[in-house]
């Protein structure tokens, strides 16, 4: 593998915000073989569900490099966290299967970028909380944060849609399932 780069950077235009709009859960291995082009997902054969959960603000990706010259490694860590607005008994039972699974995890950003946390050994819940709040205005929900260690960073996914982020991939099979209001 080259070790040396292959092209330079401008200075973008500011066109773009922060933020995430989705994330879908896949149990893990369900994508099946996944087929990478220049580090962008552009297939996989996995017939699985999708579990969609709507986000609003509080939200985010953070992604951290770790390269260590005395032992020759590098990798990226893959930091989710979400808040989920509003306590259910329906809500807890699928956060305690989250925490119990390592599950791979398709964000899409405001920009309609989908990104796959935990392409190769799934993202583990490492924390989170269950609140009440205390003040009227106070968060009543939940936060979580997943992550998970990687060799490459989140891959874009080809194709993605915020509706489906697996859209362009034409091998998969997958059923999209929507959250519901409670």
């Amino acid at each position: 593998m080259s070790c040396n780069l292959s092209a330079g950077r401008a200075v973008p235009c500011k066109d773009v915000v922060g933020g995430i709009q989705k994330v879908f859960f896949v149990d893990f291995g369900g994508l099946g073989d996944v087929s990478l082009t220049a580090d962008e997902i552009t297939n996989c054969d996995g017939t699985f569900s999708a579990y969609e959960y709507a986000l609003k603000g509080g939200s985010s990706l953070e992604q951290t490099v770790t390269s260590s010259r005395e032992s020759g490694t590098a990798y990226f860590e893959q930091v989710l966290t979400l808040s989920l607005t509003k306590l259910t008994k329906e809500d807890n039972v699928q956060i305690k299967l989250l925490a119990y699974g390592r599950p791979q995890v398709a964000v899409v950003d405001y920009n309609g970028n989908a990104f796959l946390v935990g392409l190769n050994n799934g993202a583990e819940v490492t924390g989170g909380t269950i609140v009440t709040g205390t003040a009227m205005g106070d968060l009543t929900g939940y936060t979580l944060t997943l992550t998970a260690q990687e060799v490459l960073p989140a891959n874009f996914i080809t194709g993605a849609t915020v509706a489906n982020p697996f859209a362009g991939l034409t091998a998969a099979t997958e059923t999209i399932v929507v959250g519901t209001n409670s």
